[in-house]
């Protein structure tokens, strides 16, 4: 299961990530730009091998039985400082294909109850992204 691949702070970032792109089950190509730009800017491309992490995440994926749990897990093992800053990371990543599906926003609020934020937080947070999204794609202010 995910807690004998996941041994690191960076592994279980990776995974996170992973887990907000691919939880509509698809990845296109400017998803997989999104993405990677945000593991890279993280300073993850230098101690993981992307490709075999999202093998190993894939792996698994179909055996998570409680997202909740498995969220836990890895902001345990992230033990993030600003969780604001990855709450909205998340919420872009989930916005890269310019839809947030109804698993996709249970998602977002299981993330946040990880991440011990109040449902004031979690919602300013989400409005945010959602009007930075609308202004890249709509070019409106």
């Amino acid at each position: 299961m995910y807690t004998s691949v996941i041994n690191s702070q960076d592994q279980a970032l990776c995974h996170l990530f992973f887990h907000c792109i691919l939880k509509d089950g698809e990845m296109a190509d400017r998803e997989l730009d999104t993405v990677s730009d945000k593991l890279v800017a993280a300073g993850l491309n230098k101690a993981l091998n992307f490709k075999e992490e999202i093998i190993n995440y894939r792996e698994y994926r179909d055996n998570i039985a409680d997202e909740q749990e498995y969220l836990q897990y890895l902001i345990e093992q992230i033990n993030p400082v600003n969780e604001l800053a990855l709450y909205t990371y998340c919420a872009e990543l989930l916005l890269s294909d310019n839809v947030l599906t109804e698993e996709e926003e249970s998602l977002l609020n299981n993330l946040g109850e990880a991440l011990g934020l109040d449902d004031h937080e979690q919602a300013t947070a989400k409005k945010i992204m959602v009007q930075r999204k609308v202004v890249e794609t709509e070019k409106i202010f």
